[in-house]
């Protein structure tokens, strides 16, 4: 199958004279000074309301901020860091309802685990390096880190591929615009692998100047296990570009597509497909004020990853919002966001239970980092 995809700008945060920093992944050597251990905190904290009046408070079809109607922590963690010219490590143990929602198959301490790594540099000339353990994910414009985003929720697109990967990842530097990152790994967002067979991802960074990044990544691997026995092999591939960052207007897109392979118990063989694709933009009236926008689409028509909670065949939403963001200091963000989702299927829940296709969210956080 052939993956069309079309594509337009996208986000940041950084300066005329450096290079736009990838917000899809965390860049987590940046700011660790060689041969010395970097500590570091991030606390994000959020109230949400949700229209719809969930009854057991977890907001339908979200993995990031998912409670309505009471403050708690989407996501607080200790950043460990270390790097000198030929070793680098990572560790970062992490808390809150992000954690709750992404790692509930894993066991133990590993539910606690945001990244884990360490690396090796393979060339004295060139920025080759190897790491391994649990990685950032490259997948989407947007991770799990609420600050080094436009707006404070996240989109459906990261949501829905993985916000970490485990495994061993290669960093092959090609030219100064252009970057190459090779991914053996355990599986589609797990750090215990589900049935023993590994995959495969790629991605390619291109930075045609200091204001635009453009990324696109792929992922090939089999997926069945006790949880999904039909699964066989998933096909995924998505592209992002980041424009602007710091400017006056700041610009993101995302675009991705996946094929997940099935048979089913007599053995017939099918397909199933799910795409996505958003637009985010931002305009700063200042240095500390600034007003973000998003629309979105998304589609599962075959409940690959999202099965309605309404009982009807497949999921489809589209998704728009505006955020206010407010910087109260260099290391301090607060949030205020209305987002409104609308379906063409009755894919929502009224608070009577009754199945509507539309749902609104009112959204306010703070976050602080050091």
């Amino acid at each position: 199958m052939k993956l069309n995809l079309t594509l337009a700008f996208l986000l940041g945060t950084l300066s005329l004279n450096a290079q736009v920093s990838n917000t899809g992944m965390v860049n987590v050597y940046d700011s660790a000074a060689k041969g010395k251990i970097t500590v570091g905190a991030y606390i994000d904290v959020y109230y949400g309301f949700d229209f719809n009046r969930p009854a057991e408070s977890d907001r339908p079809y979200c993995v990031s901020s998912p409670r309505h109607n009471e403050v708690n922590i989407n996501l607080a963690y200790a950043d460990f860091k270390y790097i000198n010219d030929n070793v680098r490590a990572h560790f970062v143990p992490g808390f809150g309802n992000y954690i709750n929602s992404n790692y509930a198959a894993e066991k133990g301490s590993l539910k606690n685990i945001v990244e884990a790594n360490a690396g090796v540099k393979l060339s004295k000339k060139k920025d080759v390096w190897l790491d391994a353990g649990v990685l950032p994910s490259p997948y989407t414009n947007e991770s799990a880190i609420s600050k080094d985003h436009l707006m404070y929720t996240r989109s459906f697109a990261p949501e829905y591929v993985p916000y970490f990967l485990t495994g061993v990842k290669l960093s092959t530097p090609i030219n100064k615009k252009i970057s190459a990152y090779w991914y053996l790994l355990n599986g589609w967002q797990s750090i215990q692998d589900a049935n023993k067979q590994l995959s495969l991802g790629t991605q390619i960074e291109y930075r045609p100047n200091n204001k635009l990044l453009l990324n696109w990544n792929t992922y090939v691997g089999n997926e069945g296990s006790k949880i999904n026995p039909d699964f066989g092999v998933r096909y995924f591939t998505d592209l992002y570009a980041i424009y602007n960052p710091d400017g006056k207007f700041s610009l993101t897109s995302c675009v991705y597509a996946g094929l997940q392979e099935r048979k089913d118990s007599n053995g017939v063989k099918s397909q199933g497909q799910w795409w996505q694709a958003n637009v985010i933009g931002r305009y700063s009236f200042n240095k500390k004020s600034s007003l973000s926008a998003r629309l979105e689409y998304f589609e599962d028509a075959s409940s690959i990853q999202i099965t309605p909670i309404t009982g009807v065949a497949g999921f489809s939403t589209f998704s728009g919002g505006l955020c206010y963001n407010l910087k109260i200091s260099p290391n301090a963000l607060f949030r205020f966001e209305g987002r409104t989702y609308y379906s063409q299927k009755d894919v929502y829940e009224s608070p009577s239970k009754k199945a509507i296709p539309f749902s609104n969210l009112l959204i306010t956080n703070l976050t602080v980092w050091f």
